[in-house]
């Protein structure tokens, strides 16, 4: 049985201990709050822990999950990895590509999973598009456009590109299946210290071009992805997995089962440590999507696009 610890139970690191407690995985949780973490220890009957050292130093773990704020990633996933423990980090990984590369060099050396929260490459929906990219039955696709919105009060470490505009840049380079060569974009803030709005375009080989717009501003929640291929178009609701194909005989709408995006993304996790194999989001998507968004900032801050290295 994989023994797992969660790290950070705040806003969406509860869901990370109610997931694994589910599949018979959680061990262990630590969170600088006494009282959370008093409240879930005592919920899901596990040991709990005020700080990290602690934690690596009382409990027999196979490995970690990592739902703390942005800025204290690196550090404590270094910590855990040089305890030589598999590592699941939330998205971002790390907030600079320099700590990315040395964290993906940190699991080299311990020959253990470094692996990273990008939920979306699990969402029913998604997965069903990356099958019809497979196919070819819409023909070539050409272009992504992805809308991320809701309205967002809490103070956090890292604006809107690293935070929440990740996600579609990682499923962007996912379904098409390289890096993007280009990225133009326009960043800026209304509400907030760090930016929270963003449009970004990433252009890709052959024309291929995907459309990223997220803001913290919009009162309603929207998570939608329009793909436009050869021969049909289709639009996809993240929070509802419904998904409609057009095409030039009609519309249809596959019939998907409904699954929790973050049971999947976490039985992948533990069946990666269980095979000793690499996770379908390893260390490298981590650091390549933190590149990313950088260069996003990069061509906001400097109103000309940015070429990536190939």
């Amino acid at each position: 049985m994989v023994r797992i610890a969660v790290i950070g139970i705040g806003g969406w690191g509860k869901n990370h201990v109610r997931v694994l407690n589910e599949l018979d995985a959680l061990a262990a949780l630590c969170d600088a709050n006494r009282e959370r973490m008093q409240l879930y220890s005592k919920k899901y009957r596990v040991p709990g822990y005020e700080s990290v050292d602690s934690l690596l130093k009382k409990e027999e773990l196979d490995g970690v999950t990592i739902c703390t704020p942005a800025s204290t990633h690196f550090a404590i996933a270094s910590k855990v990895l040089g305890e030589g423990l598999n590592t699941f980090v939330e998205k971002p990984m790390t907030t600079t590509s320099s700590d990315g590369e040395s964290l993906i060099e940190m699991a080299r050396k311990a020959r253990k999973i470094l692996t990273v929260g990008f939920i979306e490459r699990f969402n029913p929906s998604i997965s069903d598009l990356k099958k019809m990219f497979a196919e070819g039955r819409l023909g070539a696709p050409i272009l992504l456009e992805f809308h991320r919105e809701n309205r967002r009060g809490d103070v956090l470490d890292v604006g809107i590109v690293k935070d929440a505009s990740v996600h579609d840049i990682d499923t962007a380079r996912w379904l098409f299946g390289e890096e993007p060569r280009v990225v133009f974009a326009r960043v800026g803030n209304v509400k907030s210290d760090n930016e929270d709005f963003a449009a970004i375009m990433m252009g890709f080989s052959e024309q291929r071009t995907a459309f990223i717009t997220t803001n913290w501003v919009t009162p309603a929640r929207v998570r939608t992805l329009e793909a436009v291929f050869e021969n049909g178009v289709v639009n996809i609701d993240f929070v509802s997995q419904q998904t409609q194909v057009h095409e030039e005989d009609g519309t249809r709408m596959p019939r998907l089962v409904v699954q929790e995006p973050l049971m999947l993304e976490l039985k992948e996790y533990l069946t990666a440590i269980e095979e000793k194999r690499q996770p379908l989001v390893r260390g490298e998507d981590g650091l390549m999507v933190t590149r990313i968004a950088e260069a996003v900032l990069a061509s906001s801050r400097s109103g000309t696009p940015i070429f990536m290295k190939q």
